[in-house]
Parts: C-alpha cells; structure tokens; sequence
C-alpha cells in the first residue's frame, strides 16, 4: 500500500473539477533504483513514461520540469545518501507528486544558485515546484515536490 509523506493531497472539490486527470486505474507508481550513477537517467525516463502513459506529458511544461526536478532530487539522494532510493508519482486532482525517499537524515537545504558546481538542485526545486517539502521517517527522509497539471498559465507555480 502507498503511504505519502507530508501533507496530504487536495481533496476532490470544484477547485479541480476542470482539470485532466490520469485514467482510471492510473495516479501511482513507485521504483526502487540501486546506487548507480546511471539511476537518473533511469528516474527521469520512467516519469517521462509514466507522464506519457497518463496522458500528461502533453500539459505544457508538466514533463520536463517533472523530469528535471526528479533528476535533481535523485542526483541529490545518490550524492548524499550513497543509497537505494525509492520514486513515488503520484497524480490526481490536478496535482502531480514526485516522492525520493533515500536513508539520508538529513534534510535539504536551498541554497543560492551560484558559481560552485553543486548545490543548485534544491534551489531548482524551491523555484519550479508548486509545493515542496522533506519528511524524516524510519533510517531516512523523503524528499516530495508537487505541480499542477491542468497546462493554463500559472498552473503548478507557485503564486507571487
């Protein structure tokens, strides 16, 4: 059974009536990727999949600020964590939630996007993700963004 971290999602009301949903059937997925450098690329090709099999990867920039982030936060979790890591999607409402869960305990910081050759994954994140957030649970945490799907202007941005 799927467990998600932090906050829950929205729940169904008017608010997302209008917007595209995955089918029926459809709105999890979750994947455990060895510690390997090759992991990420394996991570952002499987949400690009699973976007397209959903039917979202057409929703603006959905998909590749979906497989952008997912890169970061897995390149994150292989850098620090040294570690399995687990991919969770989920998808409903107008909501698209990505989950990394490594055995890392601590928790990510944002930093400014400078000149140095790391540190600006969490940076990414804070400035394209709609919501994002970190959740300790047993040996580890779980890193989660989410952005909306409904492909109109401001969708799954945070607003000013």
């Amino acid at each position: 059974m799927l467990r998600l971290s932090g906050p829950p999602p929205p729940g169904p009301d008017a608010t997302y009536g209008p917007f595209p949903q995955p089918p029926l059937g459809a709105g999890h997925l979750s994947v455990e990727f060895a510690p390997e450098p090759s992991a990420v690329r394996e991570a952002r090709a499987r949400v690009r999949r699973q976007l397209e099999g959903w039917g979202l990867a057409e929703r603006g920039e959905v998909a590749d600020v979906a497989e952008l982030l997912v890169g970061e936060l897995a390149t994150h979790a292989l850098v620090h964590a040294e570690s399995r890591f687990r991919l969770t999607l989920f998808a409903a409402h107008g909501v698209l939630r990505r989950e990394v869960a490594d055995t890392e305990r601590r928790v990510p910081r944002v930093l400014e996007a400078g000149t140095g050759e790391s540190g600006r994954g969490m940076f990414l994140v804070d400035a394209l993700a709609q919501r994002w957030g970190c959740h300790r649970a047993g040996p580890g945490k779980t890193v989660w963004f989410e952005l909306g799907t409904c492909g109109s202007d401001g969708c799954g941005r945070r607003q000013p």
